[in-house]
């Protein structure tokens, strides 16, 4: 690893100034001490260097490794910090969750900065593990390690003033930290309301484009909603990771508000990380046209500026956080610097793994058969179907026509309308059952312990055997992921094996394994759903890990029933 005192010649991008020069910057004790232009112009055969890259809203846990793992493949892509919310682990395992991740992210070269999760447990309609009161919120946001109050899910609450919700984002304010929204599909009135309750004003003028805000929204499913939070002062994040997928939506908005506007992946599978990161962001950007500059202040100024983020911005006193790329097109990074020091070159990462010492909260035991049978209701004709998206988080609400068996509700796997259940992780307790589509499995099941946000066990399968044999998976390895065939079809398949299980020891979410070992591991188990047992999902499991997310609309399943996102309440 290189010394953090030493001098680099390339191509210098200036992001605020929108410039380019070719130069010497010089690192001392890990700051950038001088930055020397050499020449007027630049220097074609020289690589560019560029502040690092920021994920501007990302759960860690969500790439089921821990922090120092995700950072030893983040740094490969150029990303140097992150803005982070543990609420994860926060519902499993409460504020010592929250300290696991800071501690675990300290280990390494990288920098993390979370938040104090707002919403714990997220509704009152599911079982999580832990709670996180006022007091809790208020010594989290106390703490320098804790720089925002992480996104506040409950928009009824906030639209409805309640207290302990508006005491929360009371207290972020009068500590002068940021507050993160979240409000899926609001606008007109109710967004004006719910920005107005978190956001940090600088003036009261009612000129809200003209105002500074702590307010962001990453929820944004259209530019007509992203263009209503903006005018009322809210800074909109572009979110593209391995389930929700926006950025085609709404980067055309990168024109005209790039100044507030920032990049995040919110979610990212292990697979996904290890292909890349927000550079994948800015070459997209740029392919579609958005002038580089402002795609580069999207990326790796605006984060820094609006959570007052201890990253460099390559300038003279800064400290040396930034990478060194092959051109402004592409993106492919050549090095990268956090504090002066080289963390990865070439594609390989200088970070190493370390031992981790498991957290968890996991506390049901294994089920039979007969616990995922579903009665019929008296001449019940139909059934809610929750209809899964491809690259969305939410769901739309169908009512489709019962299949019934011994008067037993049952799946329709010929129009592919499957068995989803949610099992209570924390202790034995009535499994929710009901029915999904679009999920595409022709043989067998899928479980997970990934399950946002309480983190109970979610599965779906073909019948009540498979799915029994994907959920105990998951419970004798205290937490995981898991898919399995129904014997008598495996028998007569090419499949390498019958089950297939990733363990995830730590709080139900994230391995203690070396980062790339457990992306190919993942990949191994996503393409025998995909592959032999039929899935239509790219990303099966990423998708399921939301089927229990009561604040997304329209129709999903708690441990405690069937969720109306939009009523907010249960359904028969």
């Amino acid at each position: 690893m290189v010394a953090p005192n030493f001098k680099l010649k390339a191509n210098i991008v200036d992001i605020l100034k929108q410039q380019i020069f070719f130069g010497e910057i010089v690192v001392l004790n890990g700051f950038i001490q001088s930055v020397t232009e050499i020449q007027s112009h630049q220097n074609q055969e020289h690589n560019y260097i560029l502040p690092g890259f920021i994920d501007s809203h990302v759960h860690i846990e969500s790439s089921m490794l821990v922090p120092s793992e995700f950072a030893k493949l983040a740094v490969v892509h150029g990303t140097t910090g992150t803005i982070s919310d543990p609420h994860e682990i926060a519902n499993v395992c409460g504020i010592a969750g929250v300290h696991f991740m800071i501690e675990n992210g300290k280990t390494v070269p990288f920098k993390f900065h979370f938040g104090a999760p707002s919403c714990v447990p997220a509704t009152n309609f599911e079982t999580a593990g832990a709670e996180l009161n006022v007091a809790d919120v208020k010594k989290l946001l106390q703490s320098d390690d804790i720089f925002y109050l992480s996104e506040m899910m409950n928009f009824p609450g906030v639209l409805n003033s309640d207290e302990e919700v508006m005491q929360k984002i009371a207290v972020a304010k009068k500590i002068g930290k940021p507050v993160d929204g979240h409000a899926p599909g609001l606008m007109g009135i109710d967004a004006k309301k719910y920005i107005d309750a978190i956001a940090i004003r600088n003036t009261n003028d009612t000129d809200y484009k003209a105002l500074g805000s702590g307010a962001t929204d990453h929820e944004c499913f259209t530019s007509e909603e992203a263009l209503e939070k903006l005018k009322y002062g809210m800074k909109i994040l572009i979110r593209e990771g391995s389930a929700a997928k926006n950025f085609d939506v709404l980067i055309s908005l990168m024109h005209e508000h790039y100044q507030n506007i920032m990049f995040c992946s919110d979610d990212k599978h292990p697979d996904s990380l290890a292909e890349g990161h927000i550079n994948l962001l800015c070459a997209r950007a740029v392919a579609n046209g958005v002038d580089v500059f402002k795609v580069l202040q999207a990326a790796c100024i605006n984060p820094v500026i609006h959570y007052k983020m201890n990253n460099g911005l390559l300038r003279v006193g800064d400290a040396a956080d930034f990478i060194v790329v092959e051109n402004l097109i592409h993106f492919k990074v050549i090095q990268t610097y956090i504090q002066g020091a080289l963390v990865a070159e070439n594609g390989k990462s200088f970070i190493n793994t370390i031992p981790i010492h498991a957290i968890n909260n996991f506390n049901c035991t294994q089920k039979i058969d007969t616990d995922f049978k579903l009665i019929a209701k008296a001449n019940q004709k139909e059934i809610f179907v929750i209809e899964a998206i491809e690259g969305q988080l939410i769901t739309n609400k169908l009512a489709l026509p019962a299949k019934i068996e011994d008067n037993y509700l049952v799946p329709n796997v010929e129009n592919d309308i499957l068995k989803i259940v949610v099992v209570n992780r924390y202790n034995n307790a009535p499994i929710a059952i009901s029915f999904i589509k679009n999920i595409g499995l022709k043989y067998g099941a899928i479980a997970s312990s990934v399950a946002h946000d309480s983190h109970n066990i979610v599965a779906v399968g073909i019948n009540d055997n498979c799915i029994c044999d994907a959920v105990n998976l998951v419970i004798k390895a205290k937490g995981g992921i898991s898919a399995c065939f129904e014997k008598s079809f495996y028998n007569n398949s090419s499949a390498p094996t019958a089950t297939m299980v990733l363990p995830l020891p730590i709080a139900g979410l994230m391995s203690d394994k070396d980062g790339y070992a457990v992306a190919n591991a993942y990949t191994e188990i996503n393409t025998f759903a995909t592959t032999f047992l039929g899935s239509t999902l790219q990303a099966p499991f990423m998708t399921l890990s939301f089927m229990a997310l009561l604040v997304i609309p329209h129709l999903k399943l708690s441990d405690k029933g069937l969720f109306d996102g939009d009523t907010f309440s249960f359904i028969g």
